[in-house]
């Protein structure tokens, strides 16, 4: 009797390719990507101006105007808001723009450059001659008691969009927005970390058969 030593038959492995990742879906993530950064983009841009033209007027005592005509071109053009804050007429300097009411009483306002101070016999200033700087003659000498204030910066072109009639609705349509922003960024999972989970490559493991 003999004994035979038999090899059990051979099997072929073989692995599948790898799979590719899909190319299709990236120009529409990197468009999202695009839109998410511009929308975020404006969001900030708005509330920056909202809080130049508002919060910190109110916060500092001052009060945001908007120019109305082109007397103080080109430092300021109409439709630009300066943000006015009250001042000592001690403190008052001569190239300071001021506030005032070129005649006191009457609520309009006139925002002029400082050209000369008058003094009075106690060595103070008693009163100062303004122009505008697109002006060619100096205004009518005003007193400390018309001034209002002195302009502390300008917002360009911003007077605009306040005074327009939708202003209010497109406030509140941005402080939304900025609102649902934060919340769809927070709360929306990274669609690309999940995309590149499903698209790796994955490979067979060898088997083999005794």
């Amino acid at each position: 009797m003999t004994a035979g030593t038999g090899h059990a038959p051979a099997t072929d492995v073989t692995s599948s390719p790898a799979r590719r990742p899909r190319t299709t879906g990236r120009p529409r993530r990197i468009l999202g990507r695009v839109a998410s950064v511009a929308l975020g983009a404006v969001m900030v841009a708005l509330l920056a101006l909202a809080g130049a033209a508002v919060v910190v007027p109110k916060a500092m005592g001052a009060t945001p105007l908007t120019v109305l005509t082109g007397s103080m071109e080109p430092s300021l053009s109409p439709g630009d808001v300066v943000v006015v804050r009250p001042v000592d007429p001690a403190d008052v300097q001569v190239g300071d723009v001021l506030t005032f009411q070129p005649v006191s009483g009457d609520p309009t306002l006139v925002t002029h450059r400082v050209v000369g101070l008058v003094w009075g016999g106690d060595g103070e200033p008693a009163g100062f001659t303004t122009r505008g700087d697109a002006n060619g003659a100096d205004d009518d000498p005003i007193v400390a008691d018309q001034v209002q204030g002195r302009v502390l910066y300008s917002i360009p072109a911003v007077g605009h969009l306040t005074n327009a009639s939708w202003a209010p609705t497109a406030v509140k349509v941005a402080a939304v927005g900025l609102i649902l922003y934060g919340v769809v960024a927070v709360v929306t999972p990274d669609r690309s970390r999940r995309s590149r989970r499903r698209t790796e490559p994955t490979t067979d493991r060898d088997q083999g058969a005794s």
